[in-house]
């Protein structure tokens, strides 16, 4: 994907892997084109635009273009704060200069996919990993280090730390692992440690796997990398996040495998913040509240849950629409729960980077902090200056 000037795919939808990677790489993408591979011709001149609304647009030939060069100095300052998504260290130097106020989600899946690629479960026991072929590459991987499970820590905390370097010391609010099983499996030697799932979307990920016998060590890896990176390497602007926690029994449960590792709230300034991304997350505000110093709300899995949509199914693509009334008022109400509670609240899904105008809405309710991608920052931050200049000033 670095090497390529644009990205279509036949299948995939506006969250796709592909279409979240090439944001960061700041690369036009067009994900669901149906036959794309068949039309297009290798050497084929063409241009890819995603400069004209929803729906990205393939032209033959090569087209004309201008370039609008804006000076940084004069984005305006906002109170609600602008913060990026960033899952690619690589990526996270590109866009420095941006004036951000940190990074509302770094994704931990990026690192392991891209960086480290070995299922950590097949790292801890190596000796149950049963395909040839991974056994090699694992050993190929993991030479020169002390022990496999080191490899995974190493490669996982320097990854954390570049993305939180570049931000220092603005937060930057890492999201712990929220691969689907189908995905996990994936990774080198992964098969041989995941269930087949039926509906992976909805099934054994986030917060569920970290305190389950099958996958807790695997979560202690990457709460000693978050460790590493926060107390050795010295970012303590790293902020923890717990994805897809359904209750807050299992809070519970996820918070004591942290301490387990020395990762315990407000011990060093450690902040940990949990995803709003399901409707019991909402329905339960307070006392996930009690538990957590922020929501970040995931208005991706949000409008799925709420609206019963597959996010990836492209046939169902025009009926995902995270500015459904059902959708706004749900984010409404945790706004005002979280207001209530004194928690801070941000949001790092998708919808304010593809409707800028949605940024309008969360600051009319309050929101503290909006997290994008870098592609849509500046536009964005001027909704978010325009949607301030109408309210009230704070008292």
């Amino acid at each position: 994907m670095k090497r390529a000037a644009a990205i279509v795919t036949d299948h995939g939808g506006r969250t796709s892997h592909a279409a979240i990677v090439s944001r960061e790489l700041g690369l036009p993408a067009i994900v669901g084109a149906g036959d794309a591979t068949a039309r297009l011709k290798d050497g084929q001149p063409i241009t890819v635009s995603c400069a004209e609304g929803d729906e990205g647009h393939v032209y033959d030939g090569i087209a004309d273009f201008t370039v609008t060069e804006i000076d940084l100095a004069r984005i305006p300052k906002t109170r609600t704060k602008a913060m990026l998504n960033i899952a690619n260290p690589a990526a996270a130097f590109r866009w420095w200069r941006l004036p951000s106020d940190g990074v509302g989600l770094a994704r931990m899946e990026f690192i392991i996919s891209n960086h480290i690629k070995v299922h950590p479960m097949a790292l801890l026991r190596f000796d149950e990993v049963t395909d040839a072929a991974a056994q090699a590459e694992i050993e190929r991987l993991t030479a020169g280090y002390n022990s496999k499970a080191e490899y995974f820590v190493d490669k996982l905390a320097r990854g954390i730390a570049r993305i939180a370097a570049a931000h220092y010391p603005n937060p930057v609010v890492v999201r712990m692992s929220d691969f689907k099983t189908n995905e996990y499996a994936e990774l080198l030697g992964g098969a041989g440690f995941e269930p087949h799932e039926e509906n992976p979307m909805i099934g054994w990920r986030g917060a569920s796997r970290y305190y389950h016998p099958d996958y807790r060590d695997g979560f202690g890896l990457e709460c000693q990398a978050i460790a590493r990176a926060r107390g050795e390497i010295g970012l303590s602007n790293i902020v923890m996040m717990i994805p897809f926690c359904r209750t807050p029994e299992e809070a519970d449960r996820v918070i004591e495998e942290m301490a387990k590792h020395g990762l315990v709230r407000g011990r060093d300034g450690l902040q940990v913040y949990v995803m709003a991304e399901i409707p019991s997350n909402v329905a339960l505000a307070e006392d996930f509240a009690a538990r957590f110093d922020g929501f970040s709300i995931g208005s991706n899995d949000l409008t799925q849950l709420v609206l019963g949509i597959d996010r990836d199914s492209g046939r169902l693509s025009s009926l995902f629409n995270e500015r459904h009334p059902a959708v706004t008022s749900t984010i409404a109400r945790l706004l005002a729960s979280a207001k209530k509670t004194g928690t801070h609240t941000g949001i790092c899904g998708q919808a304010p980077s593809d409707h800028p105008e949605f940024a309008k809405f969360l600051v009319e309710h309050g929101i503290d902090s909006i997290s994008v991608t870098p592609d849509s920052f500046l536009r964005v931050k001027e909704q978010i200056a325009a949607a301030e200049a109408t309210l009230p000033e704070p008292r």
